[in-house]
């Protein structure tokens, strides 16, 4: 996860106010961000590779931190099967 100063994330929250994007269907959010990565202009493999390694990072850091707490809260609740 970009763990960024306060003032970085306020700039970037006034260009893309993200909380809306809660409302959006899932297919409006592949389209949301297939355009942000298409508007980082990759020209090369490296920039290709870049892409999907924040792509791959993001969603690594997603299940590390919201994925897995839902899980271990249905562990709890309905046992685990392991």
């Amino acid at each position: 996860m970009p763990y960024i100063m306060p003032q970085q994330r306020e700039a970037i929250d006034l260009i893309t106010p993200y909380g809306q994007y809660g409302l959006l269907p899932i297919g409006s959010l592949n389209y949301l961000i297939t355009n942000i990565l298409l508007a980082k202009d990759p020209k090369s493999y490296t920039d290709y590779n870049a892409l999907i390694g924040v792509i791959e990072c993001c969603k690594l850091e997603f299940y590390r931190r919201a994925v897995a707490a839902y899980e271990d809260e249905k562990i709890a609740e309905n046992s685990d099967v392991y």
